[in-house]
């Protein structure tokens, strides 16, 4: 049971999405260094989504009519932002301080904010019979570790991107696949 919890939240959690996306994008703009402190909001945001679908509050909130469609205006409206961000980041060559990395707030509030994290994380959450404290915890170390694979990869990216034609095809790249993510999470 253990192990197919850790398969299903690889392949389910880990998969691309608005969050995944985000983390290799940043990662790829702004370097390793400078998207921890993003990386770390994303990871304790994730896991604030996995405890309110573990105890069922995001059930109840969406039970309200009024608030699902408050809060998807508010996924799609940072995720835009975001996603302007990556895009209109120079390249690492040419950091300067008006272009700083996104922010713990803003890795936080995505995470929030991702349609895809509470739909992925209830499919793997109720398809184990692990007591709930266990998936808790085995899925809060797989958030770290999804988000610290997909950070690796767009750091990786990012000692190549010193070019700034490279940089900016890859970084407009990573923000449309953003923005493609977050729509196809939507539909």
């Amino acid at each position: 049971m253990l192990l197919s919890l850790l398969v299903a939240s690889l392949l389910v959690m880990g998969s691309p999405g608005p969050s995944t996306i985000s983390v290799t994008a940043v990662g790829a703009a702004f370097g390793l260094r400078r998207s921890i402190a993003y990386t770390s909001g994303l990871i304790a945001g994730t896991i604030l989504v996995l405890l309110a679908v573990a105890t069922g509050m995001m059930a109840m909130l969406l039970a309200l009519p009024r608030i699902a469609p408050v809060l998807l205006v508010a996924s799609v409206g940072y995720i835009l932002y975001l996603a302007v961000r990556i895009a209109t980041a120079p390249p690492l060559a040419r950091h300067d301080a008006s272009h700083d990395a996104p922010s713990f707030g803003g890795g936080f509030l995505l995470a929030l904010a991702n349609p895809k994290a509470y739909v992925a994380i209830a499919a793997v959450f109720v398809g184990s019979g692990l007591p709930a404290s266990l998936k808790v915890a085995v899925l809060a170390a797989m958030v770290v570790l999804i988000h610290g694979a997909w950070l690796a990869a767009g750091a990786a990216f990012a000692r190549v991107l010193r070019d700034p034609v490279w940089s900016r095809r890859v970084n407009l790249s990573l923000a449309v696949a953003l923005v493609a993510a977050t729509v196809y999470s939507l539909t």
